[in-house]
């Protein structure tokens, strides 16, 4: 912010001083058009000695006048009103002023390196008045380019050719990082084809500010240290309980839950999609959406799932080995993709218990957007090897892809729970579900519903062909006891969930930490 300031309040600065310049060179002409002008009108004989008088009149009352003559066309001096044998060398072509038939040369007389403007005035057929001034008087009176600071100061032609150059041109023109490290500024005269340039160095600007920025850096620092402050005061005051995370994970506190995947055919538990809470040891209990985006970003979403892993794996091994028909689904996030090292991981924790590879689902759960497909590709391929499937979780919403479904092989899609809501009679079609659910179809992919919470939409998708379903319908996410309670009750029964249009869905109860949950 500092150096925007210091780059916006020089440039004005140097902008001033090189207009002050140009408009300088642009009295200088205009002077001595305005001599010319009078010593034609008062004499117009040439090379008389009343022309003599009238030239040498006009250079005691012009002082920017350094000499006055008449030349021919050819640049012959004719006469001169100061000094014999004058003699000049021109150093551009001459061009016509813009505002009239006067013409400008710039010239360089002998005995001088400064170069001259030479104003000439036609007079008659192969004959003018020529007036001599400088290009600025500063630099006849300083002998410098009169700016302050300037690493390079250019006069040129507007075509572009060079007149008068100070200090190192190079240097700025050869620089790579010209508009960050200079200053620069450019102006061109009213009514003479003549620009001037000028660079100033951003280090030389700054240098000047030194004061100015110790102070702004003290104001930021101390400002800093406040909204530091105030932002941990809100972290410690608020629910996000990023800072102890790490902590969590490694005391076991964060902890599975079970929600209940129904077969709407038959009423049975076809199995479970396996969700997180954090238990903290007061018994406060964090639904994930307070640390899940802050887990995965930080990567501490890998350890958190293998944490899960092992914990389903001790829960449900001897569920699994009474009822093998169960799945259990588990959400991987875009770190697990990035290498093969979670298919190492599964073999490790499942390898050799009770708990199939085929018993289990992996969710691709896309909170960010798979970034290497290719690597995708490799690690769902060999989970796939292991006999597991490969799920799409909440399909056609956020970075979820439905081109997903073809082109990584997967094996189900969950319809998310936005157009499952859709669904507000049984007899009312929703083209959108009925979209998702033909193209599964024709992709031969199984489908699982999410967020069923009304028997209307139960009715709807089983009529569809829809075999599995989960939502507060029938369960919320359980502690593994009521799961297992459920689970060993509904699958051991001959339970029908839904059996006619009409019928009342069928409740059971189950006390856990003498709290009673409903689960239809």
């Amino acid at each position: 912010m500092l150096d925007e300031y210091v780059r916006m309040r020089e440039s004005k600065e140097l902008r001033q001083q090189v207009n002050t310049i140009i408009n300088e060179t642009q009295g200088s002409v205009d002077s001595a058009l305005r001599s010319l002008t009078a010593i034609v009108s008062r004499s117009p004989s040439l090379c008389t000695p009343t022309f003599i008088d009238s030239a040498a009149e006009q250079m005691r009352s012009n002082y920017l006048l350094r000499q006055l003559v008449v030349n021919s066309t050819d640049g012959n001096v004719l006469c001169s009103a100061y000094g014999k044998g004058f003699k000049y060398s021109t150093i551009t072509p001459t061009m016509t002023m813009p505002t009239g038939p006067q013409e400008m040369t710039i010239v360089r007389i002998q005995d001088s390196e400064q170069p001259l403007i030479k104003v000439s005035l036609k007079v008659r057929p192969g004959r003018e008045v020529s007036a001599f001034v400088p290009i600025n008087v500063q630099m006849l009176v300083q002998q410098s380019n009169a700016i302050r600071g300037a690493i390079m100061t250019r006069y040129a032609l507007t075509s572009g050719l060079a007149i008068l150059e100070f200090g190192d041109p190079d240097a700025y023109y050869n620089s790579p990082n010209r508009e960050r490290d200079f200053l620069f500024v450019e102006q061109v005269a009213q009514n003479v084809p003549i620009k001037l340039s000028a660079a100033v160095l951003m280090d030389v600007v700054r240098a000047e500010y030194a004061d100015l920025k110790i102070g702004f850096t003290i104001v930021a620092c101390l400002a800093s240290g406040v909204f530091l402050w105030l932002c941990i005061q809100y972290v410690r005051r608020s629910q996000v309980p990023t800072f102890d995370l790490e902590r969590a994970i490694q005391a076991g506190e964060l902890k599975p839950r079970y929600q209940p995947v129904i077969d709407l055919q038959t009423g049975q538990i076809a199995g479970c999609e396996v969700l997180i809470r954090w238990e903290k040891p007061n018994g406060e209990i964090i639904s994930p959406g307070a640390f899940i985006e802050y887990a995965e970003l930080s990567g501490l979403a890998i350890p958190m799932t293998l944490s899960l892993m092992e914990q389903v794996r001790d829960d449900l091994e001897d569920l699994c080995a009474r009822h093998p028909h169960l799945k259990i689904s588990i959400n991987l996030f875009e770190r697990h993709f990035r290498d093969g090292a979670i298919v190492e991981d599964v073999k490790a924790i499942f390898s050799g218990t009770a708990v199939r590879y085929s018993q289990l689902v992996f969710e691709i759960t896309e909170r960010q957007p798979l970034s290497n497909m290719e690597g995708v590709n490799a690690v769902i391929e060999d989970l796939r090897k292991l006999g597991s499937k490969v799920a799409l979780d909440d399909a056609g919403t956020g970075h979820s892809n439905l081109a997903y479904i073809q082109k990584l092989g997967i094996d189900i899609v969950k319809i998310d729970r936005v157009f499952v809501e859709l669904i507000r009679h049984r007899n009312v079609p929703v083209p959108v579900v009925d979209a998702l659910i033909g193209m599964a179809t024709e992709l031969n992919t199984e489908i699982i519903a999410e967020g069923v919470e009304t028997e209307e939409q139960a009715l709807y998708l089983r009529a569809k062909g829809i075999r599995q379903a989960q939502g507060f319908l029938f369960a919320p996410a359980l502690p593994i006891d009521s799961y297992i309670a459920l689970a060993e009750r509904m699958n051991n029964e001959e339970v029908k969930l839904i059996d006619d249009f009409d019928d009342d869905l069928v409740v059971f109860d189950d006390d856990d930490d003498d709290d009673e949950e409903d689960v239809a």
